[in-house]
């Protein structure tokens, strides 16, 4: 042992001799994480040293291209390569030792970062070959005589705005403050999402009696079943976890039971302890504002905005109170509906069962009875729910479906590896390869909710796509994970309709980097403006009720029957169900993010009370004074959506319009299909989203095609590129 100990290397400081060179997972220690990263700051600092005394004078070569593709003899960067594992694992397979060690590092890195983008010699010699290109004003002509391809003018131009927009303008006093900024804001997100995951991992309803579990499906009996076996405990225990919390609040009879589910999932980080995320929020909205202000901006969200195809906060306003004028009539009137179900079974209860309504907050309908009732009415409407349709979701069916779909769109196909080390039993990774059969990715996905795995889902990646210069094209390692039903010991995972949209979302976010194929990296993939980025995961999800990709897969677990044709058109019946109050969620969603992230002065205000007042135009729902989104809200505190939540409705208007074409065409075309992967998927952020898009689509998206998909009638309006 000693003598091994003696030996052994750390993994990251290595050439991976794993198949395609992937994470060697099952030979990295916690202790290699520390050292590759403090190896790594030391590595990037000498290549900073090196580009800043190149005695050459700056080129584009020497320098832009150098910054961005600093890879070492192997094709890597150590400090991005450990970066890329070490966040994986604090969101899918985090523990206590890699909590304190994020809590260690994150002054260190962004420190370190810092360092680079506030380099003076090293920011003089990138103005420099901006200048020579672009004068003082970029608007001129180009003033040196040799030619960038739009690639390199694109990346010339984020090089030198990266740096700007990091504060290389700012005097030696700016500087220093802003320094100050971007560390405590980058300890504060992390901290905002620690305390979240612990807040949502440390509650659990424990229920013993099973009269208590009328009105649950089997399958939500028998994944609580497991869930209290697996935490040592007799009954059945939920959890907030999606596949837990959602056919709990749809299915069960028992009101209080709904009532505290409810309030433990919108109260979290909200109590009285070390996880209250209240001052955090505030703390990280006031650093935003200032960092901005620093920079010359008035607002975080004129800063965000700058390099948005919104252009600005003016326009996304106008986009949500478009949706809001279009949607919020039909919003309201479902509620009407769903509220008349309540009341209905409020009829119809005996005096005691009355009794018992009337001693568990009101007569009038709550937030913890709308999933109750509007399924009672789903089922009353279109005799459909989730539940009818998961026998036919067989987990490794979906997979099977997914793939085959892109096979048949793009030629591309999936390969099982079980060589390709993985960080958990419930990863799966398969190679991908081209139509000619030549290698194109890797690809991992991770299923199922675990105790040190975030809620949600989210695409990834562990290396992204380059060319190196000597003409070798590095291809990515993407994954994604999601927190989907697990298997019990009588069933395989069976997923609902809205688990398998959820997989087509992640997967086409994973087909934008699987096919990416730019010269440089950080133009590769999903590298794209904030804006653009949801069109490929959003464009994906509209297979998910089409009947001709429902026939490959959807077939019943027992019998291996196909889905009915009966079935699929009850789902098409009910595919606008809610629409207008989904619709409005989303908006109410944007407008408050921008209600922090638009304000010029400090924020000082009750976050929950201000919450309230800067959605309430969207909400059609009472509100709870105790309740709050904010402090759980990560897209916007640590997820990178701050002043751009409304990239989902916006992006949403382009998948919507952008189907229409593959409608018109033939949804399984794969002419347009090859379209869309040459003039979107595969370009990254090579150029402006809206000229990709154009000569994808050949003019500009309106707004007609998804109010048509939602069966909402609008004049059409062009949105603003």
């Amino acid at each position: 042992m000693e003598k091994e100990k003696e030996i052994r290397q750390n993994p990251f400081f290595l050439d991976y001799d794993t198949p395609h060179a992937t994470v060697p997972f099952d030979r990295i220690r916690f202790e290699d994480y520390e050292e590759a990263f403090m190896e790594g700051i030391r590595r990037d600092k000498e290549e900073i040293e090196k580009t800043v005394n190149d005695p050459e004078e700056p080129t584009f070569e020497n320098t832009i291209a150098r910054v961005d593709t600093s890879k070492g003899p192997h094709y890597y960067d150590l400090l991005d390569r450990v970066s890329k594992v070490f966040s994986n694992m604090l969101n899918a397979e985090t523990n206590d030792d890699l909590d304190d060690l994020a809590q260690k590092m994150s002054p260190i890195l962004t420190q370190h970062e810092n360092d680079i983008m506030l380099n003076r010699p090293l920011f003089e010699r990138i103005k420099k070959v901006y200048d020579s290109y672009f004068g003082n004003d970029s608007s001129q002509a180009t003033l040196n005589p040799e030619t960038l391809t739009p690639e390199q003018e694109m990346l010339l131009r984020n090089c030198y705005d990266g740096f700007v927009r990091s504060g290389a303008l700012l005097d030696d006093e700016g500087k220093e403050r802003l320094r100050q900024l971007t560390e405590e804001a980058s300890l504060l997100s992390l901290q905002f999402s620690q305390n979240l995951l612990k807040e949502n991992k440390a509650f659990e309803l424990h229920i013993t009696d099973e009269k208590q579990l009328d009105g649950l499906p089997e399958t939500a009996r028998e994944a609580a079943a497991q869930t209290a076996k697996e935490h040592g405990k007799e009954g059945w225990i939920f959890t907030l976890d999606a596949p837990s919390y959602s056919p709990f609040m749809t299915y069960s009879t028992q009101r209080e039971l709904r009532r505290q589910m409810y309030m433990a999932k919108n109260t979290v980080c909200l109590h009285d302890n070390a996880e209250n995320n209240l001052e955090i929020c505030k703390r990280l909205i006031n650093l935003r504002r200032e960092m901005a202000q620093l920079l010359g901006y008035e607002s975080f969200a004129d800063y965000v905005m700058k390099h948005r195809m919104a252009g600005c906060a003016d326009n996304v306003y106008k986009l949500l109170h478009e949706l809001l004028d279009a949607y919020k009539p039909t919003a309201i009137e479902e509620v009407k509906e769903v509220e008349k179900m309540f009341q209905k079974d409020l009829e119809n209860s005996s005096s005691e069962k009355l009794s018992t309504l009337n001693s568990q907050l009101s007569t009038q309908m709550q937030p913890w009875d709308f999933s109750f009732y509007s399924h009672k009415l789903q089922m009353e409407r279109y005799n459909l729910d989730a539940e009818m349709l998961r026998p036919y979701f067989q987990l490794e069916k979906v997979i099977d479906g997914v793939f085959a779909l892109a096979t048949r769109l793009y030629g591309i196909t999936f390969k099982e590896n079980k060589t390709i080390p993985v960080y958990h039993p419930d990863v799966k990774a398969y190679e991908v390869f081209d139509k000619d059969g030549s290698y194109l990715a890797v690809f991992y996905a991770d299923f199922h909710p675990r105790k040190g795995k975030q809620s949600g889902a989210w695409m990834t990646d562990y290396q992204g796509q380059w060319i190196t210069r000597k003409g070798k094209n590095v291809r990515p390692h993407v994954s994604v994970v999601m927190n989907f039903t697990k298997p019990t010991a009588d069933k395989p995972a069976l997923l609902t309709l809205g688990e398998v949209e959820t997989f087509l979302h992640e997967f086409g976010h994973s087909l934008h980097g699987i096919f990416a194929n730019t010269r440089y990296e950080s133009l590769s993939g999903t590298n794209v403006w904030w804006d653009f980025v949801e069109l490929p995961s959003q464009f994906m999800e509209n297979y998910a009720i089409e009947r001709d990709f429902l026939r490959t897969f959807a077939f019943h677990h027992e019998t291996g029957e196909p889905m009915p044709d009966e079935l699929i058109d009850r789902i098409h019946r009910s595919r606008n169900f809610m629409a207008g109050y989904g619709c409005l969620r989303q908006v109410s969603f944007g407008l408050l993010d921008l209600a922090y992230y638009t304000k010029k002065d400090e924020f000082a205000d009750d976050i929950q009370q201000f919450e309230k007042k800067a959605w309430a135009e969207a909400i059609v729902l009472p509100q709870l004074p105790e309740t709050c989104m904010t402090v759980q809200f990560s897209h916007i505190m640590d997820g990178g959506y701050a002043a751009g939540y409304y990239s989902y409705k916006w992006a949403e208007v382009l998948d919507a319009d952008a189907f229409g074409v593959f409608k018109k065409e033939g949804i399984f075309n794969q002419q347009t299909a090859q379209r869309f992967r040459d003039c979107i998927l595969s370009r990254g952020g090579t150029e402006h989203p809206m000229t990709l898009y154009k000569r994808f689509r050949g003019g500009e998206p309106t707004i007609d095609a998804l109010l048509e998909r939602n069966g909402i009638k609008r004049e059409v309006k062009k949105l603003r590129s």
